[in-house]
């Protein structure tokens, strides 16, 4: 029997603004392929400073694959702050363990109308990107090389690579400035 909970509304509404860290959260997960594998992604991005804030690998779409990153994000998350988490309405953000995580930290659940990948928009802009930059025209050996790959571009994408709309710095240097001007 599948504890699958009720969808959440959809409060950002394309929205994706955010006034400070930790404001607006959007996640969802992504599949490649390598050989006859597949790795699965899980990120959280803040749309605050587009920064990755946590993520997981893994090679199947179990359950954990989406609680154990929203654990991670939970973990760095200061006590006063209390993140809209938006997702699709994708079967591991509607089970009751990751809806009692969301809870259980009084943050409040959004979601994309179905079939509308526009409502989530940064999360896919963010999957584009990343497969342009390294996935796409890429020989990976196995799915281990893959992975290696995935953490080498987070850290990359969080810590090096500049973005014009956080004014040409790093998603970390913008939290940074953001924190120390607040």
């Amino acid at each position: 029997m599948a504890l699958v909970g009720k969808t959440a509304p959809n409060l950002l509404k394309r929205d994706f603004k955010a006034t400070r860290p930790d404001e607006k959260w959007v996640t969802d997960v992504t599949e490649f392929k390598v050989k006859e594998q597949r790795v699965y992604l899980s990120p959280v991005v803040d749309l605050f400073t587009q920064e990755v804030i946590a993520y997981k690998i893994a090679k199947n779409a179990r359950l954990p694959l989406v609680t154990d990153m929203l654990k991670d994000a939970l973990d760095n998350l200061s006590e006063n702050s209390k993140p809209i988490v938006h997702s699709d309405q994708g079967w591991q953000y509607r089970h009751k363990a990751y809806q009692k995580q969301l809870t259980d930290y009084g943050l409040t659940q959004s979601m994309s109308r179905k079939g509308n990948c526009l409502d989530n928009a940064v999360a896919e802009n963010f999957f584009g990107l990343l497969k342009t930059e390294m996935y796409h025209r890429q020989n990976f050996k196995d799915a281990d090389e893959l992975i290696e790959k995935l953490d080498e571009y987070i850290e990359y994408y969080n810590k090096k690579r500049i973005k014009v709309k956080l004014k040409g710095l790093t998603p970390i240097e913008y939290r940074i400035q953001a924190l120390q001007a607040a």
